[in-house]
């Protein structure tokens, strides 16, 4: 369905320049690049980016209109799925790990483990389903150079040769045997982003990728704030383009069914002459995922705290890193919960956890 160019929410100095240039709706732009648009136009790569979002963003409305009727029960079935982090006691608070579908925000103070927790879900996402894993592939948006193959290759090592010790039928013995350090460094596709226009140009490049690698169940951005916090003028601009991409993000996890993890930084807030860290980008973007993981310190322990579930009561619970990946405490405490869930929400929990793996 063509809609006109006017029509959309932009600036009404870039709608003159496309409409001077010839293009009069949304179907002129649906298969143009950011950089050509750009040069044919005469705005800027962020204009054009912001311009292309949009368009896709009506494009996807006016296509849903008639096919986006599903019923709970449909809703409820494509939603089933999640990505375990291998830290038992976080992966019940969560409900059973990242679940697929959604957008999950990491939020710390730098060396706390964010990125580590990344990579453990890139290899996590990969563990063969006859293993109670997903079997799938990832796409790492690296946006602050944290990136290490090294490390990716302990974390890999670790979890094959865990799934290794617990093969017990012929269906497990076969697929341990396929699931090397090789193969999970193949299904890593990983982009280097340098700042916040090379990001944007991916996320709206991706659903064509993601089309394209069916398998694919997990997207990482590490991070999300780095390209954002700085070379910005206009902080009017900065929103619009952030909530551009929250959006992108939530249609993307909705349509390809796989679960978004973005890593955000901390800043300082000041108000009534205290000062407290608080997750970066402003209030605005805390809405922005679906749910929210704040990794910190209390002394020399990590702990993980989820504040901001639909599904899942706050609870914080410890945590460590190992050289094997990230992992429960020896002799950790249950979570602790600011409300006590139903015995019926155990149980459920209870079960999703016993078909996932273990580590010991």
């Amino acid at each position: 369905m063509e809609v006109p160019l006017g029509s959309l929410s932009l600036p009404p100095s870039v709608k003159v320049k496309l409409l001077n240039t010839g293009f009069q709706s949304t179907a002129d732009l649906l298969d143009l690049k950011p950089l050509q648009l750009s040069k044919e136009s005469g705005i800027s790569q962020e204009e054009a980016l912001e311009v292309l979002q949009a368009v896709r963003r009506r494009a996807e409305e006016c296509g849903d209109a008639g096919e986006g009727q599903i019923t709970a029960l449909e809703l409820l079935e494509k939603e089933q799925g999640s990505i375990v982090t291998f830290c038992s006691r976080l992966d019940s608070a969560l409900g059973g790990g990242i679940p697929l579908g959604k957008t999950t925000e990491i939020c710390g103070p730098p060396g706390v483990g964010k990125t580590q927790l990344c990579l453990q879900l890139a290899i996590d996402v990969q563990i063969p389903t006859c293993f109670g894993g997903l079997g799938g592939q990832v796409v790492f948006l690296d946006t602050e150079g944290s990136f290490i193959v090294q490390r990716l290759v302990d974390l890999a090592q670790a979890a094959v040769q865990h799934c290794s010790l617990l093969a017990k039928d012929r269906e497990q013995h076969d697929a341990s045997i396929d699931f090397t350090v090789e193969t999970t460094l193949s299904n890593l596709f990983l982009v280097r982003c340098h700042d916040y226009v090379e990001l944007l140009a991916e996320v709206y490049l991706l659903s064509d990728f993601l089309s394209q690698h069916p398998k694919v169940r997990l997207l990482v951005i590490d991070s999300i704030a780095l390209p954002f916090r700085h070379d910005f003028d206009d902080m009017s601009q900065r929103t619009r383009l952030l909530n551009g991409l929250a959006q992108q993000l939530i249609q993307i996890a909705t349509n390809h069914n796989l679960a978004v993890v973005l890593t955000n930084q901390m800043t300082t807030k000041i108000s009534s002459s205290q000062s407290k860290l608080v997750p970066a980008l402003g209030e605005s973007w805390g809405h922005a995922a679906t749910q929210r993981l704040l990794l910190h310190w209390a002394g020399t322990q990590r702990l993980a705290s989820l504040y901001k579930s639909p599904s899942q009561v706050d609870s914080t619970v410890p945590y460590t890193i190992t050289c094997q990946g990230f992992r429960d405490t020896e002799h950790s405490q249950q979570p602790e919960t600011s409300s006590t869930s139903s015995s019926s929400n155990q149980s459920g929990s209870s079960a999703s956890q016993s078909k996932r793996p273990r580590v010991q």
